[in-house]
Order: C-alpha cells, then sequence, then structure tokens
C-alpha cells in the first residue's frame, strides 16, 4: 500500500532508428583576423553657455529647489496636525474615562 507505483513507458511503435554518430572535427588553426580600423569620433557639438542661458539655468533650480521644499514642508506640516489631533483626542478619550470610572 505504502509502496510507489512507478509507471513504465511502453516502447514507441514501429522501426526505431539508433542515434546518429557524431564524428570529431579536427580545427585547423588560420590566419589572425586583422585588427578593426579605429574609427573616428563623431564630432559632437560643444554647448556654450551665454550669460543669459546661465541665469535661466540658475533660476530654473532655483525654482525647482523652491517648490520641493514647499511640498516637503507642507508633508511635515501635515503630519504634525494629525499627530497633535491625534494626541488631543487621546487625552480627550483619557479625561472621558477616567470621569465616568469615578461616577461608578
Amino acid at each position: 500500500m505504502f509502496q510507489p507505483k512507478i509507471p513504465t513507458m511502453p516502447q514507441p511503435p514501429g522501426l526505431v532508428t539508433p542515434p546518429a554518430v557524431v564524428q570529431p572535427t579536427t580545427i585547423t588553426p588560420g590566419t589572425p583576423a586583422p585588427a578593426p580600423a579605429a574609427a573616428p569620433e563623431p564630432s559632437r557639438p560643444v554647448v556654450q553657455l551665454t550669460p543669459g542661458t546661465a541665469v535661466a539655468l540658475v533660476g530654473a533650480g532655483t525654482a525647482v529647489v523652491l517648490v520641493v521644499g514647499t511640498v516637503l514642508v507642507s508633508l511635515l506640516l501635515a503630519v504634525a496636525v494629525t499627530s497633535a489631533s491625534v494626541a488631543v483626542c487621546a487625552v480627550v478619550l483619557r479625561s472621558l474615562i477616567a470621569s465616568n470610572a469615578k461616577r461608578r
């Protein structure tokens, strides 16, 4: 009952061909491949900063810093307000439970 039963695979019908024999081949060293020629570097356009573009970059960077700072301060303020309101609720519930226990 507790012995595993291993299924037996029946042989496929028809003629079975033996596996093909692979003959080893010899490798003959050939002439080495020539080294690839160095490709010329493509000319890239040079970026020149004019005073106007420098001022625009500084202004854009300042705007990004101010926006990110405002968002982070707003998130911090939201967490602070939420924690203060939870603390106030806890104090009110504690006083209600204490006053209810004194009446009994």
